[in-house]
């Protein structure tokens, strides 16, 4: 399977520049063979542009996510569409299930190729550290999973690394592949490189880790998206520019690691 991250500058509170942009890259990872393509975190809005977020949020049916589908399915390319600020409150009105009835949420979206949604995943840790996050939005509940291309998927969102059990629990649900979507700034680069890898190593399975680039008043995005295999080993990668990484990847690999190096069941659960 061929997986693309489609690493680009996020301007602030320009969600058509930034929808196009996220279109144009996916149209080139269709165009060079990829099977699945995964945006960065509220690549639409911004993710520091918390003054936009109550102005641009939508349903989870809304613009943004509609015409991703389209896109998937015109092209025949899976989407996991980075995340987007959800508004709660119009969801629920079209019958998703919310972990509350208002407010909004930090969302992403799995579109298999054929633009059906698969899975709609709420980060679960909101971050609190010279960010807005935890004040605006509410946490999410559930642990996602997609069985698609091959591979079981798992959702999770960029903070969401530094919680080791939430990969545990996807891994008793099976996943062989996590995708992270992502807005991690400067000066973080040591973590950034360190727990995606991390997650890979510990959990025998690939990682998928997205970001962006770009200033925002308060930060600037570092970049570095990577796809680590099974053994934590970067198998592609970026620097601090606008790219589309693309990795070949295995699913026999997983199965191949796990056999040769254990250690899941040695895992003391009790």
């Amino acid at each position: 399977m061929k997986l693309a991250l489609a690493q680009f500058e996020i301007e602030g509170g320009k969600p058509t520049r930034n929808r196009a942009r996220a279109r144009e890259l996916i149209t080139e990872a269709a165009d060079c063979g990829c099977d699945l393509v995964t945006l960065p975190e509220i690549f639409n809005v911004g993710y520091f542009a918390f003054d936009s977020y109550s102005r641009e949020a939508e349903p989870v049916d809304g613009e943004t996510i509609t015409e991703l589908q389209e896109l998937a399915a015109d092209r025949e390319i899976a989407i996991c569409a980075g995340s987007f600020v959800e508004d709660l409150a119009a969801s629920a009105e079209r019958g998703f299930e919310t972990p509350d009835s208002e407010g909004y949420a930090n969302t992403s979206v799995y579109i298999d190729d054929s633009g059906t949604r698969r899975g709609i995943y709420r980060k679960r840790h909101l971050f609190g550290y010279d960010s807005a996050e935890q004040d605006l939005l509410t946490a999410g509940e559930s642990v996602t999973t997609v069985d698609d291309l091959g591979f079981t998927i798992g959702m999770t969102t960029c903070y969401d690394l530094r919680f080791p059990e939430l990969y545990r629990t996807l891994v008793d649900a099976g996943a062989t592949l996590v995708l992270v979507p992502s807005a991690w700034p400067y000066p973080r680069v040591e973590h950034w490189q360190l727990l995606p890898r991390t997650r890979a190593v510990e959990n025998l399975l690939y990682v998928g880790a997205v970001n962006g680039i770009g200033e925002f008043e308060d930060a600037a995005l570092l970049g570095r998206s990577a796809v680590y295999d099974p053994w934590g080993t970067p198998v592609a990668s970026a620097g601090e520019h606008e790219q589309l990484v693309v990795a070949d990847i295995d699913p026999t690999e997983v199965e191949k690691r796990r056999a040769e190096f254990p250690a899941l069941a040695d895992r003391a659960t009790e």
